[in-house]
């Protein structure tokens, strides 16, 4: 079978870390062309993933105007996500874009409305909703298990982890640091879980309260407090139209134990849920409180079938099949688009002091 030829915007460390070992995994994917506007790391992400006939660019233009191209992957600083995407779409191209969608609600709205207008499949790298506790948690959501979920807490926190490469501490490039970084996706997460996408208000404050600090303790190594020009921590509080409520928590600096990333805690009216300590699910049953702590380890169908179940492996194949089978997203841009109007609501709540009201 022919390989879906596609090419590469953003040759960095999500590129490398994350997208490009899957891709050479999922075995269905070519990659033609390499774009980064540091060329020496195109030309590095060819020999490592590309063919002797790929081509490397520094100009993303000449990459989504390849004819041959299929889809593009769109994995850049948060600044050029949108304007990326959409000329890949207007192209012709399908896009997998990293997360956040946008660094604002208006780029992430424009994304969306040039998808409907081309027709072109758009999706952002929540590779969290893939994880088996994930999955498994999604189905008893969707089963009922929990019944009405009414409150949640989206966990996005560490204690000294602070990264230090890139352009995560530049707000022009990124937008934000820990709430637009990793609260994204604890965010994410829960609105999935909650299958709610009807925000009301968003009350929030956004702290940057041990960026000057110099004794650090980071675990990736002391950050230039001339360079981190973004908030060490925020938190958020989410009103929903029917009533629920969630309190979203991120920080890549703060003085804590309590650390989770990329985890959401749940009360429903039958059941409540965690991914505290693996994941726990408590009720009461037969008059008694009880937990239960399914066991996600075991290989099951993935260990006869051959198939991978690792979450980014899972989200290539999602993206695969969505273009080539006509299957459906599991991250829909529609979805997308919420978490990053609600990211934005925070910071503007952060800064004016004043609740933020939704239409």
């Amino acid at each position: 079978m022919e390989k879906m030829k596609i090419g590469i915007v953003g040759c960095g460390g999500i590129a490398n870390g994350k997208h490009l070992p899957a891709i050479k995994r999922n075995g269905n994917f070519e990659i033609v062309a390499f774009c980064d506007i540091n060329k020496e790391r195109a030309e590095k992400a060819k020999e490592e993933y590309g063919t002797p006939d790929s081509r490397v660019y520094t100009d993303y233009l000449d990459l989504v105007n390849e004819k041959e191209i299929t889809a593009v992957y769109v994995l850049t600083p948060n600044k050029s996500h949108s304007f990326i995407s959409i000329a890949a779409m207007k192209a012709g191209k399908h896009v997998m874009c990293e997360k956040p969608m946008a660094k604002t609600y208006a780029e992430a709205k424009e994304m969306v409305d040039v998808a409907k207008e081309t027709g072109m499949i758009l999706t952002i790298g929540y590779q969290n909703r893939y994880r088996a506790d994930s999955r498994y948690l999604k189905r008893a959501c969707e089963n009922g298990d929990l019944g009405e979920i009414y409150y949640a807490r989206a966990h996005a926190v560490r204690r000294r982890a602070v990264p230090t490469w890139g352009v995560f501490l530049n707000e022009e490039e990124q937008g934000g640091g820990p709430l637009i970084d990793i609260g994204t996706h604890a965010l994410d997460l829960t609105l999935w879980m909650m299958d709610n996408y009807e925000p009301e208000s968003v009350t929030g404050s956004v702290y940057r309260k041990l960026a000057e600090q110099k004794e650090q303790g980071n675990a990736f190594g002391e950050w230039d407090p001339n360079e981190f020009t973004v908030e060490d921590s925020a938190i958020g509080f989410i009103k929903m139209k029917n009533g629920a409520t969630i309190h979203l928590e991120a920080s890549w600096a703060l003085n804590t134990l309590e650390v989770d990333e990329a985890k959401t805690s749940l009360c429903g009216t039958k059941a409540g849920a965690d991914m505290k300590d693996g994941l726990r699910i408590n009720r009461v049953q037969y008059n008694k409180q009880c937990v239960e702590k399914p066991d996600l380890n075991t290989g099951g169908v993935a260990f006869y079938t051959g198939e991978s179940d690792n979450n980014t492996d899972i989200e290539q194949k999602t993206f695969y099949n969505a273009i080539t089978k006509g299957t459906d997203l599991i991250v829909t841009p529609e979805q997308a688009l919420v978490v990053t109007r609600i990211l934005e609501a925070v910071y503007e709540a952060g800064k004016t002091g004043k609740t933020v009201y939704f239409d």
